[in-house]
């Protein structure tokens, strides 16, 4: 079982962005993508959510077996995808406590015991360093970017979905924010969750170890290899590993 792309063609703005991925990303694994800025590395991970700036032109993804090509994106959150957002956005007025229980209550369709939610996100948050009065904060508004990602980790572990995409991120943060979150992500990985991790540097994957690595350039994925294509990344750049 997996998330399979095949094929994948994809255009924002008139402008064709992917331009035929093929990729799976099975059970158990932590799948990567590495590449330069404007590879199209976020542009996947928003198709692959369904958002819908992002239109797919041809080519098919399957959660699965099941074809999901075509769903609204709160379909495939039901189904079992998440996506952590490169930049997610604050929502003002509206608090953690709250964003995650309503969040929860959708995603299982009836309306969870709010006691025995709030005490599942305490645990939880304990795992990921934060403190408990994180939950009467507006979601994204005046955090830091480590905040801000742990955010999206802690959605990730309350939410239990099948498949996680995590769009860098490891962006911005300090090496202690860095193994907080990298433990969460951890935490996850069982042999019934996949994870796509999309990033630019080798860092987080001292701390997260994956199972395959593939470059992105240009819409489409060039090289594919395991742990040690990360590290030649590291040493000789892009443009020298390819």
């Amino acid at each position: 079982m997996s998330l399979h792309i095949q094929d994948l063609h994809a255009k924002a703005d008139g402008k064709e962005i992917l331009k035929g991925v093929n990729l799976d990303v099975p059970k158990g694994k932590v799948v990567v993508i590495m590449g330069p800025n404007g590879s199209g590395k976020s542009t996947l991970a928003n198709t692959l959510a369904g958002h819908p700036t992002y239109e797919v032109t041809s080519g098919s993804i399957f959660l699965d077996d099941e074809n999901i090509t075509d769903m609204a994106p709160d379909a495939r959150a039901k189904k079992g995808m998440f996506l952590s957002m490169q930049y997610p956005p604050g929502i003002e007025g509206v608090t953690v406590a709250n964003f995650l229980r309503l969040a929860i209550n959708a995603q299982r369709g009836e309306t969870q015991n709010p006691l025995t939610v709030h005490a599942m996100l305490v645990e939880k948050m304990k795992e990921l360093n934060i403190e408990e009065s994180f939950l009467t904060r507006y979601v994204n508004v005046g955090m830091s970017g480590g905040e801000k990602k742990r955010l999206e980790i802690l959605q990730m572990s309350a939410l239990t979905p099948m498949y996680a995409i995590l769009d860098e991120t490891d962006s911005g943060l300090d090496v202690d924010a860095l193994r907080i979150v990298s433990e969460g992500i951890n935490r996850f990985r069982s042999s019934e969750t996949g994870v796509l991790l999309i990033t630019h540097y080798n860092r987080i994957l001292e701390y997260v170890k994956p199972d395959e690595i593939h470059i992105m350039m240009d819409g489409k994925i060039v090289k594919s290899g395991g742990p040690e294509l990360a590290v030649e990344i590291e040493k000789s750049g892009y443009t020298g590993t390819l």
